[in-house]
C-alpha cells in the first residue's frame, strides 16, 4: 500500500535513514492516510535515541525529551520526533512509571492503544501493520491492540477514546474492547477532567454524536457526566414529547451544527428536568422553570470540566433562553432579541430548531412553520437596521446630559424607556423625537 507522505515528512524519514536509523510516520496519520483523510498532523517514531535527533537536526524543541519526544522544526513548521519505546509499569492509570527505549519498532507499536492506530509506514518498508489495524478499518472496528483489559488498566482515558474514535469514524467497537470498557468504566475516576472535557468534545462535534448512547450504556457517563444519566431514566409524559430526556437530548444535539457550543447547548438543555418534574392530577408532566435551573446546572456542569469561560457562558445563556417565546410579529423578536442578546439570536433559533425536531414528531410541521416565519422577520428587522439594544439608539447618555440631565440614575432610565418605546416603534429611533421624549421625563421626574 503506498501513502502520500507530505514533503517534509519525507525528509525527516529520509535524514534519519541515511544516518542509520529506522524512521516511520505512525499512528492516527496512517490511519487517516489510509482512510482519504487529510491528517491533522504527521506523527514520527524512529530507532534513534532523543540525543541523537537533536544531533542529526539543526532545529529540534525538547518538547518530551523524557518521553522520547523531540520536535523537529523545517521550515516554520513541527513534527513530533519520538523513540520506540517500551512503557514501564503504570502505577495512576494514566502514566507509565519509567520509558524505556528501544530499537525495535515492534515493542513500541504493541504499546499502543487501538489497532487502527498501531500501523506505521515509510516509503521504503510500505505499510508495517503487525496487529490487523488493516483488516479494522476496512471492516469499521475499534479493537483494542493485544488484552483490551491491559490498554485500559494502563490508560483508563482510552476508555473514553474508543468512544470517541468510533464517533469520528463511524465505527463499531468490538465486543471484547466493549465488555473491558464496561468492567473498567469506573477508572475514569482516575483522569483528570481536562482530559475528559477535550475527549468529551471531540465526540460531541464529530459526524456522530449519538455514539454518547454508547458511553451511557457501558458505564462511562456514569462516571464523567451523571447527569446525563439521569436524563435518560426520565420518560417524559407529555403530548410534545415522544422520546425519554436522554434520548432527546441526542436527538437534538445532531441537529445543530458541528459546533461545540451549540453541540453543548443541546447535550445539556433539558438536564434540569429530572430534578424540576411535577406530575398533575391526569399524569401529565410539567417541567416549570427547567430553563433557569438547566443554566444554574450547566454552569455547574461545565465549570467542573474546566471548560473556559467564554464557553460556560455562552452555553449556559442559551439554555437559561432555549424555551423563551417568540410570537412570529416583528415586535416580539425585537423584544426577544433584545433580551437574548443579538450576538446570540442566530444561535437561540438553531437552538428552537433542534428542540422543535427531536419532540413528537406530529408537532413539528406546525412548529417549523411558525419558525420560519420567525426566520424570515428577523431577516427583515437585521435589513432594516431596526434598534434591538441601547447601543443602537439614536441617543446616548451624552446627549441627555446636554440637555440639562443629572448625572446619575435618571439618565439610564430615561434610555430605558426611549428604548422600549423603540422596541414597539422602531420609526420612532430618531434623535430629535428621542430628545422631545426625553425632556418630557426630565419635566415630569
Amino acid at each position: 500500500m503506498k501513502i502520500q507522505l507530505p514533503a517534509k515528512v519525507s525528509t525527516i524519514l529520509q535524514t534519519l535513514a541515511a544516518e542509520g536509523h529506522e524512521a516511520f510516520a505512525v499512528g492516527g496519520c496512517v490511519r487517516d492516510s489510509i482512510l482519504g483523510k487529510e491528517p491533522g498532523d504527521w506523527d514520527i517514531t524512529t530507532s534513534a535515541t532523543p540525543f541523537q535527533v537533536k544531533q542529526i537536526f539543526e532545529r529540534t524543541i525538547d518538547t518530551g525529551i523524557q518521553h522520547g519526544t523531540v520536535t523537529v522544526r523545517l521550515n516554520k513548521e513541527n513534527f513530533e520526533v519520538t523513540t520506540y519505546r517500551i512503557d514501564g509499569e503504570y502505577e495512576d492509570s494514566r502514566h507509565p512509571k519509567e520509558v524505556k527505549f528501544t530499537k525495535k519498532l515492534e515493542e513500541d507499536l504493541k504499546r499502543r492503544d487501538f489497532t487502527v492506530n498501531a500501523m506505521a509506514y515509510n516509503d521504503e518498508a510500505g505499510l508495517i501493520d503487525l496487529f490487523g489495524g488493516l483488516d479494522d478499518l476496512q471492516h469499521q472496528t475499534i479493537r483494542c491492540v493485544g488484552d483490551p483489559a491491559e490498554r485500559f488498566d494502563e490508560d483508563a482515558l482510552r476508555i473514553l477514546r474508543a468512544v470517541r474514535f468510533a464517533a469520528q469514524l463511524g465505527f463499531r467497537i468490538e465486543k471484547d474492547t466493549c465488555r473491558a470498557i464496561r468492567r473498567m468504566a469506573s477508572n475514569l475516576v482516575y483522569i483528570s477532567v481536562e482530559r475528559i472535557q477535550t475527549e468529551l468534545v471531540k465526540l460531541l462535534v464529530s459526524d456522530h454524536p449519538e455514539t454518547l448512547m454508547q458511553a451511557y450504556e457501558m458505564g462511562i457517563t456514569a462516571v464523567i457526566l451523571p447527569e446525563f444519566d439521569a436524563c435518560m431514566k426520565l420518560v417524559q409524559n407529555h403530548p410534545d414529547y415522544s422520546y425519554n430526556v436522554g434520548e432527546h437530548l441526542l436527538k437534538a444535539v445532531r441537529l445543530v451544527p458541528q459546533d461545540k457550543v451549540l453541540r453543548l447547548t443541546m447535550l445539556l438543555h433539558d438536564a434540569a428536568k429530572p430534578v424540576t418534574r411535577t406530575t398533575d392530577a391526569d399524569g401529565t408532566d410539567h417541567f416549570y422553570k427547567h430553563a433557569v435551573q438547566g443554566e444554574r446546572m450547566a454552569r455547574t456542569i461545565l465549570n467542573r470540566l474546566r471548560f473556559d469561560n467564554d464557553t460556560v457562558h455562552a452555553v449556559s445563556h442559551l439554555i437559561k433562553y432555549h424555551d423563551y417565546q417568540v410570537a412570529p410579529n416583528a415586535r416580539s423578536i425585537r423584544r426577544a432579541m433584545n433580551q437574548i442578546g443579538p450576538e446570540y439570536f442566530p444561535c437561540f433559533l438553531q437552538v428552537r430548531r433542534a428542540d422543535y425536531l427531536s419532540q413528537n414528531p406530529a408537532l413539528i410541521r406546525a412548529r417549523l412553520e411558525k419558525l420560519a416565519q420567525i426566520n424570515s422577520l428577523y431577516e427583515t428587522v437585521l435589513e432594516k437596521r431596526q434598534c434591538v439594544i441601547l447601543q443602537d439608539l439614536a441617543v446616548d447618555g451624552k446627549d441627555l446630559l446636554a440637555i440639562g440631565y443629572p448625572q446619575g440614575r435618571l439618565v439610564g432610565e430615561a434610555l430605558r424607556k426611549l428604548l422600549n418605546m423603540v422596541l414597539d416603534n422602531p420609526e420612532y429611533n430618531n434623535r430629535e423625537y428621542l430628545l422631545e421624549r426625553a425632556s418630557e421625563f426630565l419635566r415630569d421626574a
